[in-house]
C-alpha cells in the first residue's frame, strides 16, 4: 500500500511538473514567433502573425494544475510552509495532540474542497460552459484537473492522519537527533 501511494503522490507531482514544461514550452514558442515575424519585418517583409492564440489563458489553466497537483508532492517532501515555533515549545503530548488536530482540519477542509471543486467541473460539463479566450476551452478540463490534485492532497493528509494516530511520524516532519519518536518506527 505504501508503494502504491507513493506511487500516486510522484505521479500528480510528474504531472505537475509538465504543466509547468508545457508553460515555459508555449512561451517559448511565442516568444521565437515574435522574434521571427521581427525578423521579417526588418527584411521587409510581411510579418506571419506567429503567435499562440489564448497563451495567457492556457498558461494560467495549466499554472492551476500544476499548483494543485503538486499539493501532495510537496507536502511529502516537507516543502509546505509550517509554523512549528508553538510545537517545540509545549510538551511532546500536547505537541503531538496539536499536529493530529492540524492534520484533520487539514484532511477535513481538503475533503470539502475536493467535494465543491468536483460539483464545479461537473457544473461546467452540465452547462457546457467555455473560456471566453480566442480558443473557447471548456472549463470542465482545468476543473478536473484542480479536482483530481485536491483528491491527491486529500489523501495524501489522511495518510498522514493514519501514520500519527499509529505513533508514527507524519510525512512532512523532519527526523530530530535523540527524538524518542524515532526509534519507534
Amino acid at each position: 500500500m505504501r508503494k502504491a501511494l507513493n506511487s500516486l503522490y510522484q505521479a500528480s507531482t510528474a504531472l505537475a511538473a509538465c504543466c509547468l514544461v508545457v508553460i515555459a514550452s508555449l512561451v517559448v514558442f511565442q516568444v521565437l514567433g515574435r522574434l521571427f515575424d521581427g525578423a521579417r519585418k526588418l527584411f521587409g517583409l510581411e510579418p506571419w502573425g506567429l503567435q499562440v492564440p489564448s497563451l495567457a489563458e492556457i498558461a494560467g489553466f495549466l499554472l492551476v494544475g500544476a499548483s494543485f497537483l503538486a499539493l501532495a508532492g510537496t507536502l511529502r517532501n516537507s516543502d509546505h510552509i509550517r509554523v512549528s515555533i508553538l510545537l517545540q515549545a509545549v510538551p511532546s503530548g500536547i505537541s503531538r495532540f496539536l499536529n493530529v488536530w492540524a492534520i484533520a482540519v487539514a484532511f477535513a477542509l481538503a475533503s470539502y474542497f475536493t467535494w465543491h471543486a468536483g460539483w464545479l467541473a461537473f457544473d461546467s460539463y452540465s452547462y457546457n460552459e467555455t473560456s471566453y479566450g480566442i480558443i473557447p476551452i471548456p472549463l470542465v478540463y482545468p476543473q478536473t484537473v484542480m479536482t483530481l490534485g485536491l483528491a491527491v492532497f486529500s489523501v495524501s493528509l489522511f495518510d498522514d492522519l493514519v501514520q500519527i494516530l499509529a505513533g508514527h511520524r507524519p510525512s512532512f516532519e523532519t527526523v530530530v537527533k535523540d527524538d524518542p519518536i524515532e526509534g519507534s518506527e
